[in-house]
């Protein structure tokens, strides 16, 4: 009798058992869960916890080397020492840094990782700094007079 019935006939006589319903519901978690872990940007709370830990590494890494090439433009002779770091290799550029001790942070007994290869970096992209103009004395005019 069932074969002789269409599609809709059949969908509208059925009734399900409670194992199938409970089957499906497991498959409709399923598939949520992986949807959203793999598709929707959900993450667990390690996940999250490195996430945030790493970003937390790299923020201090970046504002070291910021602190560090404030020192190196302010040393003397930048101009010759960023020459030199330009042309030193890349993979080396960290060494110099660390050397020259413009990435040590006072207090601080660690430099963050990283510091020397972003400070190096952000240094190598620079233009060299132009030479300051002497100023000639120059008196001030009084007004109205």
């Amino acid at each position: 009798m069932n074969e002789n019935m269409g599609f809709s006939q059949r969908w509208v006589a059925f009734r399900p058992s409670k194992a199938i319903w409970f089957w499906s519901c497991v498959a409709c978690v399923v598939a949520t869960m992986v949807v959203g872990f793999v598709w929707g940007g959900w993450t667990t709370g390690g996940t999250a916890a490195k996430m945030a830990s790493d970003a937390a590494d790299h923020a201090r890494a970046e504002l070291a080397a910021t602190m560090c090439v404030t020192r190196f433009m302010e040393a003397p002779n930048a101009a010759t020492h960023l020459a030199t770091l330009k042309k030193t290799d890349s993979w080396e550029r960290g060494d110099m840094i660390q050397k020259g001790g413009w990435a040590t942070i006072a207090g601080v007994k660690e430099v963050p990782s990283g510091t020397d290869d972003l400070c190096a970096q952000k240094l190598a992209s620079m233009e060299a700094p132009k030479p300051v103009a002497e100023t000639k004395d120059v008196t001030p005019v009084k007004a109205g007079g």
